[in-house]
């Protein structure tokens, strides 16, 4: 306990959150982030400077891709607790430039799994996603099914490390967990995700596009709500399933010391609902432009939490409604402060 947290990605979304989290547990905490321009950095650094105020963080720029920046990182540290929340996001995005994706979601994931093996970790908690289940139809989506029909390769990308995760469990003893989000939103959020993009389209009087038509369903996810499920997560390092069968595998567990586990809201609602509702939050109608399905797309997300529920005694309880209205109103002031701060002298 002496060792501070290992937390990469701290100057993203999820980061940031999971970070302000364990330091107001009494935790030390060093972050890791490449700030790269995939979105605005300006955004990255905010979210670095809300953390600033707490003596026990430490930040270094540092790219995850990078092997001996990493082996340096981990050589210099024993980490007992590693939250791996860095990677390439987008599902979109992986159609563009697919090498970014191979080098932080394969290669980056890769030099975290060596150097928890090295400085034999207590608990590796890891970032998954909803996009793994890529085909599936049946819903919900639960951890305990197949899931070997990616529709893209950032889905793939998230398949592969659970399988590495796996593989370092079983031959390291490594305890990992594997976290499932399904599309977390909220305050300090992704400017490339559609809760952020729709609320500064239509407050800005600008069209916004419904892929579809408008009939894809999400299981939207309230930040905090997931802040809390890896505070739980990251409290309980899994141990080897005495239960598990080689001959009927369960899919989310192991006889090593991994599991798998969705956090989601397990309500999903029409992205023709979100646009109500952020319509609603600002006072101003939107203006829709109907197009078509999105290669890579899953039509619609809805996460079975019942592992979660029954290992944790948690779900995410944030209703859609309320976490739009304090989305908004964190937008709007971070508008606000950005006009200010670009207009001073």
């Amino acid at each position: 306990m002496s060792e501070p947290v290992l937390v990469t990605g701290a100057a993203g979304f999820i980061g940031m959150h999971v970070a302000r989290r364990l330091l107001e547990s009494g935790r030390a905490v060093l972050g890791v982030d490449n700030l790269n321009a995939f979105y605005d950095p300006r955004l990255k650094e905010a979210r670095l400077a809300e953390l600033a105020g707490f003596p026990a963080f430490r930040f270094e720029r540092t790219d995850i891709a990078d092997r001996p920046a990493m082996a340096a990182l981990f050589a210099a540290h024993r980490f007992d607790l590693v939250v791996h929340l860095a990677a390439q996001a987008s599902v979109r995005h992986s159609l563009v430039d697919p090498h970014a994706y191979g080098d932080s979601n394969l290669t980056g994931f890769l030099n975290i799994l060596e150097g928890c093996r090295h400085c034999a970790c207590r608990h590796l908690v890891f970032a998954s996603s909803s996009s793994v289940y890529g085909a599936n139809t049946r819903l919900p989506l639960r951890t305990r099914d197949n899931v070997d029909h990616p529709l893209s390769l950032y889905g793939a990308t998230k398949k592969a490390n659970e399988l590495m995760a796996h593989a370092y469990a079983d031959f390291f003893a490594i305890p990992t967990t594997g976290l499932r989000f399904f599309t977390v939103y909220g305050p300090w959020g992704r400017p490339d995700m559609a809760v952020w993009r729709f609320t500064a389209a239509i407050d800005a009087g600008q069209p916004i596009q419904l892929f579809n038509g408008g009939t894809l369903r999400r299981d939207f996810t309230y930040i905090d709500d997931v802040a809390e499920a890896v505070m739980r997560v990251v409290a309980r390092p899994p141990a080897a399933d005495p239960s598990w069968k080689s001959d009927v595998p369960d899919a989310a567990t192991s006889r090593a010391p991994w599991r798998i586990y969705n956090i989601g809201s397990t309500r999903p609602v029409a992205v023709t609902e979100l646009v109500r509702l952020i319509e609603r939050a600002l006072g101003r109608q939107a203006r829709c432009e109907v197009v078509p399905m999105q290669p890579g797309d899953m039509t619609e997300t809805y996460a079975d939490i019942a592992d979660l529920e029954r290992d944790f005694g948690f779900a995410p309880a944030m209703p859609l409604d309320r976490g739009i209205d304090h989305f908004v109103a964190w937008y709007r002031r971070h508008v606000a402060a950005r006009a200010a701060a670009d207009h001073a002298p």
